[in-house]
């Protein structure tokens, strides 16, 4: 059996470095990700509170419902359907409420200082930097360039 070599301490110090560099991306690109403005109506948490009352009442039909053997297997999934919508509102509800803390200025700082590197290493262009939605006056101050 062959021994384990252990790591360099100039490994250790690239490994280190690598992670430093990839915090503030990986940071800063999940932030952009979670505030990308989406498609169609915005939900609001009254409208959220009112699907979730109209949920209520359509499950306490499909439960009276299960009651008649006829019906029961249809009323059973339909009531399955209904308490995963419900609770996918729920956590939805709680995302829109919860307190956004989120500071997309300091972010983006430590985003500017780490990106050039970390995607000279990677071997990230331009082109991807830009298809993932990262805005163009970002990559400017970080020094990214349609030719790197």
């Amino acid at each position: 059996m062959a021994s384990r070599k252990k790591m360099s301490t100039e490994h250790k110090a690239a490994l280190a470095k690598g992670r430093e560099q990839a915090n503030p991306v990986r940071a800063y690109v999940e932030a952009l990700e979670s505030h990308r403005p989406k498609r169609g109506r915005k939900r609001t948490p009254a409208s959220i509170q009112k699907r979730l009352a109209v949920i209520d009442e359509q499950y306490e039909l499909a439960s009276a419902l299960s009651a008649l053997s006829a019906l029961s297997a249809l009323s059973a999934l339909s009531a399955l359907q209904l308490l995963q919508e419900r609770k996918n509102l729920e956590a939805e509800l709680a995302t829109l409420t919860a307190d956004d803390d989120v500071d997309l200025d300091r972010l983006r700082k430590t985003f500017v200082k780490s990106a050039k590197a970390y995607g000279v290493a990677k071997g990230i262009s331009y082109g991807t930097w830009r298809e993932i939605g990262m805005p163009a006056d970002v990559l400017r101050d970080a020094g990214i360039r349609r030719a790197s």
